[in-house]
């Protein structure tokens, strides 16, 4: 029996996933905000078959700083709307899905649902969506609203009571959130429109329903003002790094992104992802886990190798992730992704360390070798982001079963 098809993902941020990557001579940084360029890009990775892509976004200025600005002008800072690029892009593609970012700190959910779900519309069943928190106090002060704590990476403000209890706020709004979003896609009924123009009647008033949620964070009436989308529920996706987001993950999402740097940590992550799963009770089908890479592609390894040490040099540091970056060859990336499969990794989120070369690298370097190895499709079957990732269409929780 034939091990199934590993999944790809690529995440797409400005000019790549290193802070100097627009100084690269590959690199168009005049077009960053241009809709042309995310385009190709997003059309290159459909060209490469892989399954999705993901749009970061924020809500405050990027920074190398972990609470706040940094006063740096020698790297990007600026974005677009990821879910408004999203719906732009949607139609100029046709098979790959569209996941955007927005923040769960400061962002209505009700917005966030009819955001997501016209995405869903618009690409016929391709969107997702990726919530994440927004814990600085620089953010924060864009709204007016909640005064945040001063916090920082170090292990003394990380066990800071005020800290962790902030942090179990904003994942635990950030959670109810999720919750909101998934009982407003689903306060239409899939049969809720009639649009019977003899008899005038355009929807069935009793197929949609008051999701009536009423928590710490929000209270929310409903219905939406969007029917519900094509998938039923759009995939939900969430980066985790530790046991609050990974039971955060658990809770709500179908695709949760971490973050290890080797086999033995690879093994290590996916048992405490089953354990938060446990933990929260989770039914349905499991957590889809996908590790996350910064990766550098070249024919020959030196010269990947090469160009990251030459932006470090530029950038005044060497990259640091959260993630493994990586330089090499297709060939060896392979056999890395394919070593980690075996461990129990239903796929990979890649993030290109320069745009557009190494999106360009794992469609048409990657992707080829992987299939070359019978580890990848050929072709998009399931025509929506959800089938893709063998997840069926849930029912809706609203309506009632004889």
């Amino acid at each position: 029996m034939t091990a199934p098809d590993l999944h790809l993902a690529v995440a797409l941020d400005g000019a790549g996933w290193h802070p100097a990557a627009w100084r690269d001579p590959a690199a168009r940084p005049s077009e960053l905000f241009t809709a042309g360029y995310w385009a190709e890009l997003v059309t290159e990775a459909e060209r490469g078959l892989l399954d999705f892509v993901t749009f970061e976004d924020s809500l405050g200025l990027q920074s190398s700083s972990f609470d706040g600005p940094d006063g740096r002008i020698d790297q990007i800072r600026g974005r677009v709307d990821a879910v408004l690029l999203a719906a732009r892009l949607a139609p100029l593609t046709s098979r790959i899905g569209l996941v955007p970012t927005t923040s769960t700190t400061h962002t209505e959910p009700f917005h966030v649902a009819i955001g997501i779900a016209t995405l869903d519309f618009v690409s016929n069943g391709r969107a997702g969506w990726r919530p994440q928190i927004s814990g600085r106090r620089s953010d924060a002060a864009h709204f007016g609203r909640r005064e945040f704590p001063e916090f920082s990476l170090t292990l003394e403000s990380r066990n800071d009571p005020v800290v962790v209890r902030h942090v179990a706020d904003l994942f635990g709004e950030a959670s109810d959130a999720v919750e909101v979003v998934r009982r407003l896609w689903d306060s239409w009924e899939d049969d809720a429109e009639i649009r019977d123009a003899p008899t005038g009647r355009f929807i069935d008033r009793d197929k949609l329903h008051y999701i009536d949620f009423a928590g710490e964070w929000f209270s929310v009436k409903g219905p939406s003002i969007t029917p519900r989308p094509p998938q039923g529920q759009p995939l939900i996706t969430a980066l985790a790094h530790d046991t609050v987001p990974y039971e955060f993950a658990a809770r709500g999402a179908d695709v949760v992104y971490v973050t290890p740097h080797s086999r033995d940590q690879a093994v290590a992550i996916l048992g405490q992802v089953r354990d938060a799963e446990a933990a929260v009770g989770r039914e349905g089908d499991p957590l889809r886990v996908f590790a996350d890479l910064v990766v550098f592609l070249d024919d020959d390894a030196a010269v990947a190798a090469d160009r990251k040490a030459r932006l470090d040099e530029l950038d005044g540091a060497e990259l640091v992730s959260d993630a493994l970056v990586f330089t090499g060859t297709s060939p060896q990336l392979a056999d890395l992704l394919l070593d980690w499969r075996e461990a129990g990794y239903d796929g990979y989120r890649l993030r290109p360390g320069v745009l557009p070369h190494d999106v360009t690298a794992i469609a048409r370097g990657l992707v080829p070798e992987l299939q070359r190895r019978a580890a990848f499709r050929r072709e998009y079957e399931a025509t929506t982001l959800r089938g893709r990732l063998g997840l069926s269409r849930p029912a809706n929780r609203y309506v009632e079963v004889a």
